[in-house]
């Protein structure tokens, strides 16, 4: 992503298999991260328009992006040794769906949906959605 699809408070997104445009309202914890970007960017005098770089300013690969996951498996998995397995079985992939669990809980299902570029409400609950629906007990 490039600081160019940001555009009036707005993340600009192509969806890749569908190729549905989103546009990711710029608050929150997601402004705070490109604000500390822009920030960065500027005390490096870097003048890339990527939004992801590396240290010396080039694009930030996505097998450098991968080589960085893989890591930080690695770090969470020694510091967290009774959470190993899981650790080791978590893939990049699961983010996607945790993002649509969170937001079902917050905003609901259709929220779900139009974040991850669905068009329907039902492919978003047999794809990604993994929690199930939080009910009141009967007393």
């Amino acid at each position: 992503m490039k600081a160019s699809d940001i555009a009036n408070g707005f993340l600009l997104v192509d969806q890749g298999k569908t190729q549905k445009k989103l546009r990711i309202s710029v608050t929150g914890e997601l402004a705070t991260v490109l604000g500390r970007i822009v920030v960065r960017k500027a005390q490096h005098k870097i003048e890339n328009d990527q939004l992801l770089m590396n240290g010396d300013g080039k694009v930030f690969t996505l097998p450098a992006l991968r080589s960085h996951f893989d890591r930080a498996k690695i770090a969470a998995a020694k510091k967290l040794p009774e959470l190993v397995e899981d650790i080791k079985a978590f893939r990049f992939y699961d983010l996607r769906a945790k993002a649509a669990d969170d937001t079902s809980d917050d905003r609901g299902d259709q929220a779900a949906s139009d974040l991850l570029g669905h068009d329907n409400v039902k492919t978003t609950q047999r794809h990604s959605l993994r929690r199930g629906k939080i009910v009141e007990p009967t007393k």
